[in-house]
């Protein structure tokens, strides 16, 4: 009738000494420090001592690398490995990440979860690269590897017992690199596209005034054009971006402090964009941009690129014109620019 009893495993013996592959010899002496220890709750389930022998035992396991918090408990684990008659693995300990001030990583801490770096748009191959170039194990540290490189590279003698400070101030660059290398691969662009397509659907929503900047060309233009410019995804999506995916309330109350020649230079704009060609590169509105400055007496080139920068999204700052136009398309450019003239 009363509480069930728990199975202690019986220690007969000293704890055999072992070598792990990063801490070098090592011994617990179990017996003297614990005890027997409990290898059955009383509900009946084991504890992770007897759990992980036997799953590794049957899964065939011959390396076992793990946090070195672990490492007073390996010499439990070979007790039990040479109680039940099995070949124990190798074991390697690995050094614990802290924080940049040195500190200990902790759940309380709420963004080291992997659900916060999910929802934060970070990718999983940046995270893994961020983790390992802050450790050892590889003969130089470098950022940007893919999970096949790190798998081709790593090194386990080069693993030291010194822990490794993660910084994750620069986790944005990491992700840089691996979006990067995403939007190169055609698949993986179509992907993008497709979450692209739902993150402004579900920012902008009703905003929308013209539902082809949903049209899959479109978003995979923006992607193009702003990749190495943006860590994550969704930065695509941020007030600075909003132009790219609704149309900004300009007119010439707006423009008129930054020239008093807001209709000529608007104008002007518009005569470059006549004709039937309507694939401008950027390097070739760069040259035609020039020349809407040119004869503008007392108007310089970049105030000029102020006001275009401000009918085409309503900023003060961001990409350069040109890109802007590019981004946004022939059609879209004169919508925004008439706009200013018949306000």
């Amino acid at each position: 009738q009363g509480p069930k009893p728990a199975i202690r495993f019986r220690l007969e013996g000293e704890a055999p000494a072992f070598q792990d592959l990063v801490y070098g010899w090592n011994r617990h002496e179990v017996a003297h420090v614990e005890g027997d220890p409990v290898i059955l709750k009383s509900d009946g389930f084991p504890t992770y001592h007897l759990a992980c022998v036997v799953d590794d035992h049957h899964m065939g396991i011959s390396h076992v690398l793990r946090g070195s918090e672990w490492l007073v408990s390996t010499s439990k684990h070979l007790l039990l490995y040479q109680a039940l008659g099995w070949q124990p693995p190798r074991f390697a300990h690995l050094p614990l990440l802290l924080n940049r001030d040195g500190s200990k990583l902790s759940k309380r801490q709420g963004d080291i979860f992997l659900e916060h770096f999910a929802a934060a748009d970070f990718l999983p191959d940046a995270l893994l690269d961020i983790i390992t170039n802050c450790g050892s194990g590889f003969a130089e540290n470098q950022m940007g590897r893919t999970l096949p490189e790190l798998i081709t590279q790593f090194d386990l003698t080069r693993v030291t017992c010194h822990s490794a400070l993660l910084d994750l101030e620069k986790l944005p660059e990491f992700n840089r690199l691996h979006l990067c290398r995403l939007v190169s691969n055609e698949t993986q662009r179509r992907q993008l596209v497709g979450k692209l397509q739902a993150l402004v659907e579900e920012t902008f929503g009703n905003q929308i005034q013209d539902r082809e900047v949903l049209a899959p060309a479109y978003v995979e233009r923006i992607i193009l054009l702003r990749q190495g410019h943006i860590c994550r995804l969704q930065d695509l999506v941020s007030p600075a971006h909003s132009y790219l995916w609704t149309r900004p309330a300009v007119g010439r109350a707006q423009l008129g402090p930054l020239s008093e020649k807001v209709d000529v230079i608007a104008k002007r704009v518009l005569g470059l964009l006549e004709g039937p060609d309507t694939s401008f590169t950027q390097d070739m509105l760069n040259s035609k941009l020039k020349k809407v400055s040119e004869g503008l007496e007392g108007t310089k080139h970049s105030t000029v690129m102020r006001v275009l920068r401000v009918a085409l999204s309503g900023q003060l700052q961001g990409p350069p014109v040109a890109e802007m136009m590019v981004s946004l398309g022939v059609r879209e450019v004169r919508e925004r620019i008439q706009k200013v003239l018949s306000s």
